[in-house]
């Protein structure tokens, strides 16, 4: 079975509104997880669901490569925000992803992935770039058809950003973690759980990639707020609508 573009999601809000448009899909079970294969907007894709965190991101992109043969992979979903610019209801497109809990010094930096020689992983240009152009377009559409879920979730005006994305194995969930994480990577756009990983393997690979995620929270106190709401509300449609309209303008990358 040969599969062309891989798309990983952490939750099942997340793929949901994905799955819903997958036209002629076929599951295919395996380490315990849903592979659907199917065409999206006339592209050959499969969607997963890889779970929470950084090592369930890490299996379910080294079965997609190995057993699928994806050929890229992008990861969508959800996001906190880091930057002061990264507000709620914003698109984050990595240009760059870190590990921020990852620390084997004094034996190597910290950050860096030991005997790798680098602590950042740049995603896939042409990748990057089109989800960006995809991202821009959508967001005109998609902030109309959403207006009233972003009004009664006090969103104005999403914004889309680029740069560095960072991911640990915590939900960063108070204020003085999130202000520790910005003392510590000032340009780091969000935070999240999987990203980071995802991007060691596709490195290790040679395999391209791209993490485009929407800003569910602030990354504080409140970051538990109305995230379900927002998740299902808003989150899921506009990255269906965005990687729709990706996949629409084509070509993907070979």
């Amino acid at each position: 079975m040969v599969m062309t573009l891989a798309l990983m999601a952490a939750m099942p809000e997340e793929l949901a509104a994905l799955l819903a448009q997958l036209d002629s899909p076929t599951v295919h079970h395996h380490a315990g997880r849903a592979f659907h294969a199917g065409r999206l907007e006339g592209q050959d894709v499969v969607l997963v669901l890889s779970r929470i965190g950084k090592v369930a991101a890490a299996t379910t992109a080294t079965l997609l490569i190995e057993r699928f043969k994806a050929r890229a992979i992008v990861f969508t979903g959800v996001a906190g925000g880091l930057h002061p610019q990264a507000r709620v209801g914003d698109i984050v497109i990595a240009r760059e992803l870190l590990q921020h809990d990852l620390d084997v010094s004094p034996l190597f930096p910290r950050h860096e992935v030991p005997l790798t020689g680098r602590s950042r992983f740049p995603t896939d240009a042409e990748l990057s770039d089109g989800l960006q152009a995809a991202a821009a377009e959508a967001l005109a559409v998609e902030r109309l058809a959403l207006a009233a879920s972003l009004e009664a979730l006090g969103v104005s005006q999403p914004r889309l950003h680029e740069g560095l994305i960072v991911s640990g194995d915590r939900f960063v969930a108070t204020a003085a973690e999130s202000q520790a994480l910005r003392h510590e990577l000032p340009d780091a756009l969000a935070v999240e759980m999987e990203g980071a990983a995802l991007a060691q393997v596709c490195h290790d690979c040679d395999v391209p990639y791209a993490v485009i995620r929407s800003i569910s929270d602030r990354a504080d106190d409140a970051a538990h707020g109305d995230f379900l709401r927002y998740l299902a509300e808003v989150a899921a449609p506009m990255a269906a609508a965005i990687l729709r309209c990706w996949l629409r303008r084509g070509p993907l990358p070979v």
